[in-house]
């Protein structure tokens, strides 16, 4: 019998040794192909094709899906089929309360065992309702004094999955128009402790539109409400939106005049821009030198707060077919945008190639006048959005598939709040899934989840 050679094998037909070849240094290895599930007589009835082939892909092909026209990730894909089956849950005797604006924060609660970190949805209803509500999953404890004040969350199939506290309400003398947590945003990580919230009200004839900060540091004990808050600013008009910059001391708002500049520690207000058409939506960059402005004719703006007086002619950067009613940037890719306008047109901008015209655009949205706010998740991988056929709409933003295209309530969802990230990067959600995203409407508020 011939020995064995270290780096040879022995050819009994030709009786010789050949050397081991190794595979040239560089060049991609062969690629077994994938086997057919269909030709596997073990796999249990029911199992299609796709999910066989993602399976594959994940233990053969190193977590890379090839397909005809591309590479795709199997996370990501495993991520949108489940997004295209969520869990819809209902929060029972939420009328009224959460169609205006919706923000979920970390607040302290007092408990019979002391002082407790416990999230808390914060939402501001029709004429000017705004309710604090204590919020949990059945494993987190929710406390009250009466049971009656526990509502369940239900889904479709009377499954109970989570609870609600129904809360302290109390009521502004104007129709609220946006709420704003005052947290550090950009490249360091996002500091959800902050327990100061920006409360605007739109103004009306008798009273005018208004900036209140409210204060959460002291601990809440839902008797009544914690309106420890101070009017830092009034506008003799019309106040549609406001943002704060990445510090959380200038709050720039959105008014039927133009762009101001409010500084929330001295109280002084300064105007960026003069503008005959109103500032319907508002968004801080991450450096805070540039304040995105979405108008009621339907202009973007790119203005710097640190310039003055700019006319709206020399800072135009894309124009909606109608008027943009919402702006979202995406804080992992700080030069890209979401604009939505009310005509149901929604678009994905790049700041530095404005030129060209949009990177992506979203079909599908039912619009016409409201004011509807976008939604993305903290990873940024999808864009949520309610439509005034009553429908709730989900879009993959990279590619612009429709994920998700369901009527879930019988008004609009026009409010919309995914919990802010606490952890070191945005792009840990998915691993690090806590909570899914809030909706309001004049029906109610609602909650959807698929991790």
């Amino acid at each position: 019998m011939a020995k064995e050679l270290p780096g040879f094998y022995y050819d009994a037909e030709k009786n010789r040794y050949f050397p081991c070849r190794r595979p040239i240094p560089g060049s991609r290895p062969p690629v077994s192909p994938l086997p057919d599930p269909k030709e596997d007589a073990t796999l249990p009835e029911g199992v299609g094709t796709t999910q066989q082939r993602l399976l594959y892909a994940r233990e053969l092909c190193g977590n890379v899906i090839v397909s005809r026209r591309r590479k795709l990730s199997f996370q990501s894909e495993c991520e949108k089929k489940l997004a295209k089956k969520p869990v819809i849950l209902k929060c029972t005797k939420t009328g009224k309360i959460g169609s205006a604006a919706l923000e979920h924060i970390v607040a302290d609660v007092v408990t019979p065992d002391g002082s407790k970190e416990i999230d808390i949805l914060l939402s501001a209803g029709v004429n000017g309702l705004i309710s604090i509500q204590q919020v949990g999953k059945p494993q987190t404890e929710i406390i009250a004094e009466q049971s009656r004040l526990v509502d369940p969350l239900l889904s479709a199939d009377g499954l109970q999955h989570g609870t609600i506290h129904r809360g302290v309400t109390t009521r502004l003398q104007s129709e609220v128009s946006s709420l704003i947590q005052l947290f550090r945003k950009g490249s360091q990580p996002v500091d959800t402790t902050s327990k100061h919230v920006v409360i605007t009200t739109m103004g009306s004839e008798s009273d005018p539109g208004s900036v209140w900060i409210l204060n959460l540091n002291k601990p809440l004990t839902f008797n009544a409400f914690p309106w420890e808050g101070n009017c830092v600013y009034k506008y003799k008009g019309t106040l549609w939106t406001a943002d704060s910059d990445n510090a959380g001391k200038n709050i720039s708002i959105g008014t039927n005049r133009g762009v101001g500049l409010l500084n929330i520690e001295t109280g002084n207000q300064s105007w960026v821009l003069r503008s005959k058409s109103d500032v319907l939506s508002l968004q801080y960059g991450t450096s805070g030198r540039v304040i995105l402005s979405g108008l009621r004719n339907g202009s973007i703006l790119s203005l710097d707060p640190r310039r003055k007086q700019v006319s709206s002619k020399y800072c135009s950067v894309a124009a909606m077919p109608s008027s943009v009613c919402c702006l979202s940037l995406l804080h992992l890719w700080d030069q890209y945008f979401l604009a939505s306008s009310m005509d149901g047109t929604i678009r994905l901008y790049d700041h530095r190639l404005m030129k060209r015209g949009p990177v992506q655009s979203y079909d599908g949205n039912v619009n016409s006048h409201t004011r509807i706010h976008l939604g993305v998740d903290p990873s940024e991988k999808v864009v949520l959005s309610g439509g005034e056929d009553c429908h709730v709409r989900l879009w993959d933003i990279k590619s612009g598939e429709l994920l998700f295209n369901k009527r879930l309530m019988d008004e609009v969802a026009s409010a919309v709040c995914w919990p802010k990230l606490d952890g070191n990067s945005m792009s840990g959600y998915w691993e690090k899934h806590t909570w899914g995203v809030w909706l309001g409407s004049y029906e109610g508020i609602y909650y959807m989840d698929w991790l």
